[in-house]
């Protein structure tokens, strides 16, 4: 009777809890997102700019979030995949699609907002997409609780400048800055976007319907579009456990490394 008992309450909590992530992905798909009409023939001249050879798997994954991204209603895909194998990568050249999207397509200029889980993390990330995104014009700009930083700098176009939270604050509300990587702090209650398209949330597995509401709306606006949602896992998942846990996420696998990488070695 007990065993029986258990079953049935364990049961009523993942039922309760695919419900709640179904009726998400259910009032997401109601939701109006930028439409990003770009094809990856769009984007092989920046994926060369990469000193590697994507892998099959990476390219798959690449495909899968374009096609999402192509649809009226707002994506939301979680991409897993082991540390090394490139997922950073990927959202590289998904934030490049969503920029030339709105710039060569006749759109306006879209936006990204790219959280890590820290600031470690958000610095060595701002540090990869300055590397990245070398020579293109685009505004990056780094925003944590201990600072706030933007790339180029006014005075030097390969230097970066550290600039007050107000100052980026503005920047982003206005639309000139196209990428802002953080933490949590990009939710807070004064970061207001004019047009965020896409949020790649790095290792931050819960990100529902609200808090992207929460980053769309300006003050004093309730904005139509939901933007399009991308969470990056380095955790092995499997893929029935994802679909309970992430049921408002569609899943891409990201199941080989690149040859030349070095094995990853943790030691203390």
């Amino acid at each position: 009777l007990t065993i029986a008992a258990r079953k049935r309450f364990a049961f009523e909590e993942i039922f309760y809890l695919q419900l709640k992530q179904y009726r998400e992905k259910v009032e997401a798909k109601h939701s109006l997102a930028y439409p990003i009409t770009i094809t990856k023939s769009d984007l092989d001249d920046f994926i060369e700019t990469f000193p590697f050879t994507p892998t099959e798997a990476q390219l798959h994954a690449i495909d899968s979030i374009l096609k999402d991204l192509s649809k009226k209603e707002p994506m939301g895909r979680l991409l897993e995949g082991d540390v090394g194998s490139g997922k950073t990568f990927v959202a590289a050249v998904i934030a490049y699609a969503v920029l030339l999207s709105g710039t060569e397509k006749g759109g306006k200029n879209l936006q990204i907002a790219y959280m890590a889980p820290t600031e470690i993390l958000a610095k060595q990330h701002f540090e990869s997409f300055i590397h990245y995104f070398d020579g293109t014009n685009v505004e990056i700009g780094l925003l944590t609780g201990s600072g706030c930083a933007k790339f180029p700098s006014k005075t030097e176009s390969d230097k970066v400048a550290k600039v007050s939270r107000k100052q980026l604050t503005s920047w982003l509300t206005d639309g000139r800055i196209s990428i802002v990587i953080g933490t949590h702090s990009l939710i807070q209650e004064s970061i207001q976007f004019e047009s965020l398209a896409l949020i790649i949330i790095d290792e931050q597995h819960r990100f529902g319907v609200k808090q992207r509401k929460l980053l769309a709306t300006k003050k004093g606006e309730k904005r139509k579009e939901l933007p399009h949602l991308l969470s990056m896992t380095a955790t092995p998942i499997p893929r029935t456990l994802a679909l309970t846990l992430f049921g408002d996420l569609d899943l891409t696998v990201i199941d080989a490394m690149p040859l030349e990488r070095k094995k990853v070695i943790t030691e203390i």
